[in-house]
Formats: C-alpha cells, sequence, structure tokens
C-alpha cells in the first residue's frame, strides 16, 4: 500500500469516523439483545429498567473524557455511592465489570475523537504505554494479594497530591503559540505551519531537529512544545500505571500531571492521554479476566452473571459522551480545564477514603 492510499484511508476513516464509532454500540446492543445470558425474563421490563443510567453516565462520560483520564475513576463510585439511593447495592464483582465494558468503549470513542481533531501526539502516547506496561501488569498480579482498601486510601492521597500540583502548575504556555499564529495572521512575520495530507483540515505535526513539535490541530489552532521532562512523566506514569492495574485507574489522573508540568500543551496532553488510559485499561482488563483463574487467590469475571440491562445504557452514553468530549475541550479555556481537573480530583479522592473505611459498600 502507497503512502499516499494510507493517508486517504487514513483522512476518509477520520472525516467519518463518528459512524463508526456509533456502529459498534449498536452491534453491541444487538448483540446483547439476542445472545447474551441474562438473569431476568428478557422481557421489556427487564430491558429498560435502568434507563435512566444513560444520562448519568452520559455526563460523566464527558466529564472525564473532556480532562482525559479513566471513565471508572467516576463510574465505580457513582455505581457503590448513588446507584443504591435508585436501586440495590451491587457487589464489586458487578462494579468491576460495568466499569470495564462502559469505560472500554468510552474511551475508544473519545480517542478517535481527538485523533480526529489532531490533538494527540501519538509518538509521545506510544512510548508512555510501552514503559507504563509492566508496572501495570504488576499492579494487576498485586491486586490479587493486597487489601483492596488500602489501594483505595493510596489512590486517595495520590489524587489529593495531583489535585494540589493541577492548582499549582501553570497551564498557559500555549498561550504564546496562538498569539503568534494570530500575529502573523494580522501581517506579522509568517512562517511554514505543517499540513498534512492524511489529517482534516489544516492539522499537521512537524518536528525540528532541537526536538521541538509545532503542532496544528483540526481548526487551526498551533501547539509548540517540545518532549523534555521524560524522568517526570516515567515516574508519573510508573506509579498510576500500578495503580491502574490494582484498582482500574490511575494512569490517567496521575500521568496527565507530567503532561502538564513538562509544558505539553493542556488539549494535546488530553488528546495524548486518551490513548494511555484505554491501552493500559485494556491491559489491566485483560490481567484481571485470565490472570485471575491462574493465580492462586485470584478471581474471574463471570459473563453469565453481567448485568447486561444496565450495560445496554451505559455502553452508547459513554460512547457519546466520548464524541461530545473534544467539542467541550476546545470550548473551554485553559484556566476552566485546570480548575475543573483539580476539583474533579479532589472529589475522586473523597470517595475514594470513603471506600476505604467501608463506607457505601
Amino acid at each position: 500500500m502507497s503512502t499516499s492510499t494510507s493517508q486517504r484511508l487514513q483522512k476518509s476513516f477520520l472525516k467519518y469516523q463518528h459512524l463508526f464509532v456509533f456502529t459498534a454500540p449498536v452491534l453491541f446492543v444487538l448483540l446483547v439483545f439476542f445472545a447474551a445470558p441474562i438473569s431476568g425474563d428478557g422481557g421489556s421490563g427487564y430491558w429498560l429498567e435502568y434507563w435512566w443510567l444513560f444520562p448519568f453516565f452520559l455526563l460523566g462520560a464527558t466529564i472525564v473524557n473532556t480532562v482525559g483520564i479513566s471513565g471508572s475513576a467516576l463510574f465505580v463510585p457513582f455505581l457503590i455511592f448513588i446507584f443504591p439511593v435508585f436501586a440495590y447495592p451491587l457487589e464489586p464483582e458487578t462494579l468491576v465489570k460495568v466499569g470495564l465494558i462502559s469505560e472500554s468503549f468510552g474511551l475508544s470513542s473519545s480517542a478517535i475523537a481527538f485523533v480526529k481533531h489532531g490533538l494527540v501526539d501519538r509518538r509521545l502516547a506510544l512510548t508512555l504505554v510501552a514503559g507504563s506496561v509492566p508496572f501495570v501488569v504488576a499492579g494487576a498480579i498485586l491486586s490479587f494479594f493486597i487489601p483492596e482498601p488500602l489501594f483505595h486510601a493510596a489512590l486517595g492521597v495520590a489524587l489529593l497530591t495531583a489535585a494540589y500540583l493541577m492548582f499549582k502548575a501553570d497551564l498557559d504556555h500555549e498561550e504564546a503559540a496562538e498569539s503568534d499564529a494570530t500575529a502573523a495572521a494580522d501581517g506579522g512575520t509568517s512562517e511554514e505551519l505543517p499540513d498534512d495530507d492524511g489529517k482534516l483540515g489544516p492539522a499537521g505535526v512537524g518536528r525540528d531537529g532541537d526536538g521541538q513539535v509545532t503542532r496544528v490541530d483540526r481548526v487551526g489552532e498551533t501547539y509548540r512544545y517540545s518532549l523534555t521532562g521524560y524522568l517526570e512523566r516515567f515516574a508519573n506514569y510508573s506509579i498510576g500505571g500500578t495503580f491502574q492495574g490494582l484498582a482500574g485507574f490511575g494512569i490517567g489522573e496521575l500521568g496527565i500531571i507530567s503532561q502538564l508540568r513538562t509544558e505539553v500543551p493542556t488539549r494535546i496532553a488530553i488528546g495524548t492521554n486518551h490513548i494511555v488510559v484505554a491501552a493500559t485499561a485494556i491491559l489491566a482488563s485483560l490481567v484481571h479476566i485470565f490472570g485471575g483463574a491462574i493465580v492462586p487467590g485470584g478471581h474471574a469475571l463471570s459473563i453469565a452473571k453481567t448485568p447486561w440491562n444496565m450495560v445496554v445504557f451505559t455502553v452508547p452514553a459513554t460512547v457519546t459522551g466520548g464524541q461530545i468530549a473534544p467539542y467541550v475541550s476546545n470550548a473551554l479555556d485553559t484556566d476552566v480545564i485546570k480548575k475543573g481537573v483539580g476539583v474533579l480530583f479532589s472529589v475522586i479522592s473523597i470517595a475514594l477514603f470513603l471506600m476505604a473505611t467501608g463506607i457505601g459498600m
């Protein structure tokens, strides 16, 4: 396949990605409806019982995908604290299954949407995923032996630290690039910006000999940054990867801090983090599902006991939220995103401390 053909296929896929993305949940719901083993009678009462989960998961998916963190960071606390108010308490195994299924669809949807908008540094994402793999696997294996409340408490402390760093971090480094682009448009000294054939609109990416990256997104916004700060990113993604394996989330929440602190522009950091979170979430899920049946004292997820009448609403909701997120990210300014992420981390940490003490379980 020639390069030009590959670029045309990539551009066509990105242009019509919403058709492919929304086809996936439709096929999933149809497969569940006609083939999944269910515990109810299969009537309309069973399938429509949890319709009210759709708006909750739509809002949650939009929030987490806008800031580039794991969906389970909100879904699990919601299912533990809010869901029983309207229904009944869920078993930990059920929480894991609903969270994993919903998160995998939502993250995949949003990751593709951010790629479409030109807001993903794929080279950086692949490097972060590769470095995180051993820590994710190790964390997932450790989860079979270390008490779960201890992990929730430790992750709560980590998120509080991340929230503090987020409020202190200077996230205005991308404004200069936008100002330079405006000056050029007004008749200042112009420069040739990258414009790749395989991307939509004026999107493109270029790197100079000093490692400086110039990235243009789909709407023409320009971002300039370097990929220095490897050690800080490695440290954060290592710790976050361990928590991702242990509790199902953590790498997105801690990892994005290191990108922002090493001056990766906010929207690029959020988009890139989607690839990392999606890949490591799938890896952690596989270790939990298959490793639990091998490791003594482990656990395995039972397909027969999955609440399919819940996921038929949570999956379409997370996919829709994933598609909305890039537009929300573009509409909000940097300071709003920074404060929103910090507040979100603080709220999640409180929920984790409550989980660690057994409240709501």
